[in-house]
């Protein structure tokens, strides 16, 4: 099978029923994607599936075959994050890092889609995604500003922990 991520295409043989999630991780090396609870009920696996959000634990990877997979490493870099990224980094809505990709991928799905600053109607958009750290309202404030379309100057604050975070990195 052919997978696209962040718009590379690898070739993977014989784990078509293996998860989207373990292929990502152990046979491509992308490690935005985390293994929470296995179950798809925390969202820190979502992953953008022709921009639609997905749980990758329990995509089976053949299901992804041929279609174009977005992980938060694919959003920006740490030179020019996304616009989620940088009001992620600015509203200090990152602690920890482990649902921050798959709340990433909602939020920048549900922007895409039209979304606005809305509290309640975030808060619906990320319903599912599991967050033990911030207590959700730096998250749902961070989405509201991207929402808005609000620019944030990063020089002094995209430093160290939140710029890996906001780009997938660690593990």
């Amino acid at each position: 099978m052919n997978l696209t991520v962040n718009g590379i295409t690898h070739g993977v043989d014989g784990r078509e029923l293996a998860t989207l999630l373990d292929v990502l991780r152990e046979d491509i090396g992308v490690t935005g994607p985390k293994a929470g609870c296995h179950q798809g009920g925390c969202g820190a696996c979502t992953v953008l599936v022709d921009g639609e959000p997905r749980r990758s634990c329990l995509l089976p990877a053949g299901y992804a075959d041929g279609t174009e997979i977005t992980t938060v490493e694919g959003l920006g870099t740490p030179e020019k994050l996304a616009p989620i990224q940088q009001a992620f980094v600015h509203h200090y809505a990152a602690q920890c890092g482990f649902c921050t990709s798959g709340m990433m991928l909602a939020a920048h799905a549900y922007i895409d889609r039209g979304g606005t600053d809305d509290h309640d109607a975030i808060q619906q958009a990320l319903g599912g995604h599991v967050c033990r750290c911030t207590g959700y309202s730096k998250i749902i404030d961070a989405v509201a500003a991207a929402a808005r379309g609000d620019s944030f100057d990063l020089t002094t604050t995209a430093v160290g922990k939140y710029t890996t975070m906001a780009t997938g990195g660690g593990e």
